[in-house]
């Protein structure tokens, strides 16, 4: 990762980044620098923004060669109105345009505000993010550190371990949901989550295998896991400070691959399926997140862990499910699959955990796509309060989430002939229908729980500010926000 360092003395003169910030009337002016620069430069980059008719837009960069001088390039990088949104696009825009630098200096102004520190080095940190399983290192970034001047890096320790870690967590779930699913199925990932586990105090990892799966009446993913030859887990995994006064369970779906079943996807649909455990990545890295910062919350996640494949011994259209608990449904779509893992494990904490809050994020309609585009999750809960909060979270560490309906007049369209309740209804609004089928297993806490159907925002075609091609680790940075703010 990305090697990044607060410092008052520069020491790297190679190539030195000078912030750029938007004024009135669409121009931009070099923000000033709060220590002291190497001569000429900053009258340099005051000449040259006008003349390159910079305007300061966030990630808007211009790099200038100095032959013969110190430093030898100048890079200027456009921070917006210098919020902390301007500053992470600024920085995924830097490890960017100086990829193929070894190092670079960055001058941040007098003063800078402690959120304009870790969006810059959330956006250095996973701008730089990179998923290669070959060997050929050609196309490799050379960028191996960033030095970023302060006059007092003390004052910002804070602010960077907070965005390293968050940053970290993101890459996590990235590497997870990227993996491909001849690697990446329930076992490797469970032993995914005990490896980085492994040591932290007051940290409680479970995994449950089949046989204890089907002895505590988890009847939902053994029988989505049912048709694979790599048997289905559930992991629970329990940030349990001494210190806590609120419990959060955190529920993410962990489909490691998803054929459809034998309600078969097309070709086309099926190809992208290893990122269909992306909600149980996301869980699991904020749950680490939030250890690895010590926050004063008990956190427990539960991810239902299954390979959703065709075989003789597949669930199939039109079999009855026990779910834990005892509510039993109709799969009358086994590509349907991810709400009944869920369900489960959503049973499982209201009865047996009992937490304050309830929060489940799943890869789980297409519908979210049609409605919301590729950026955005849909959010539902009928908690106004803990909506407003995770929305406001979610839009302060950078990601985007737009609150749904619950219409009281769709739940007849969960009725079953043959079961408590039809697990996929046809009559449209799929993202809807999934999220209200998901709320008659949150008991008690149903006025306490909230879910995000996160399929479209899971999932980058192009890199874009801090996102790359692949996998975007959404909902770790809205999490842990949200999760700092229970703390």
């Amino acid at each position: 990762m990305l090697a990044i360092r607060l410092t008052a003395e520069p020491e790297r003169l190679d190539v030195i980044a000078l912030p750029v910030r938007s004024v009135a009337d669409s121009s931009a002016e070099p923000v000033p620098a709060g220590v002291a620069l190497p001569d000429g430069v900053a009258e340099e980059a005051a000449a040259l923004v006008p003349l390159a008719r910079l305007t300061g837009r966030a990630g808007e960069t211009r790099m200038q060669l100095r032959p013969g001088r110190t430093p030898e390039r100048l890079l200027l990088l456009g921070v917006g109105e210098g919020d902390e949104a301007g500053w992470r696009a600024a920085g995924a825009a830097l490890a960017r345009a100086a990829e193929r630098e070894t190092y670079v200096t960055l001058s941040l102004p007098a003063g800078v505000s402690g959120a304009a520190v870790r969006g810059l080095v959330e956006g250095l940190l996973l701008g730089s993010y990179r998923f290669r399983l070959t060997d050929a290192a050609d196309d490799a970034p050379a960028l191996a550190g960033v030095d970023v001047l302060v006059a007092d890096p003390d004052a910002y320790a804070g602010a960077l371990r907070s965005a390293r870690t968050t940053a970290e967590m993101t890459r996590l779930a990235r590497d997870l949901t990227n993996t491909p699913s001849s690697t990446k199925n329930p076992q490797w990932f469970a032993g995914q989550v005990a490896t980085a586990a492994a040591g932290v105090a007051d940290l409680h990892l479970r995994v449950r295998e089949p046989e204890q799966l089907a002895a505590e009446g988890f009847g939902g993913i053994l029988a989505v896991g049912g048709g694979s030859a790599s048997g289905p887990r559930l992991v629970e995994l329990d940030w349990r400070p001494a210190d806590a006064r609120t419990h959060v369970v955190l529920v993410g779906k962990g489909i490691t691959f998803d054929t459809g079943g034998i309600s078969i996807k097309p070709v086309q649909a099926m190809t992208l399926m290893r990122k269909d455990m992306a909600g149980a990545a996301a869980v699991v890295a904020a749950t680490l997140g939030a250890a690895a910062l010590r926050l004063p919350v008990r956190v427990t996640t539960l991810a239902p862990l299954a390979e959703n494949m065709v075989s003789g011994s597949a669930f199939r259209p039109g079999d009855v499910v026990r779910h834990f608990g005892g509510l039993t449904s109709e799969t009358t779509n086994s590509d349907a699959e991810g709400r009944l893992v869920l369900a489960d494990a959503l049973a499982y904490a209201v009865q047996e955990l009992k937490p304050d809050l309830l929060v489940d994020l799943a890869t789980l309609t297409g519908a979210n796509a049609v409605a919301l585009g590729k950026r955005t999750g849909a959010l539902y809960s009928e908690n106004d309060q803990l909506a407003a909060d995770m929305l406001a979270a979610v839009a302060a560490a950078g990601e985007s989430a737009w609150r749904m309906p619950l219409p009281a007049d769709y739940v007849e369209y969960l009725g079953s002939d043959l079961a408590d309740l039809h697990s996929a209804p046809t009559q449209g609004a799929g993202s809807v229908l999934a999220a209200l089928y998901l709320r008659e297993f949150t008991g008690e806490l149903r006025d306490r729980w909230l879910h995000v159907d996160m399929s479209a925002p899971s999932w980058a075609e192009a890199a874009d500010a801090e996102l790359t091609r692949g996998a975007t680790g959404w909902g770790v940075r809205g999490l842990l926000r949200w999760l700092a703010t229970l703390a």
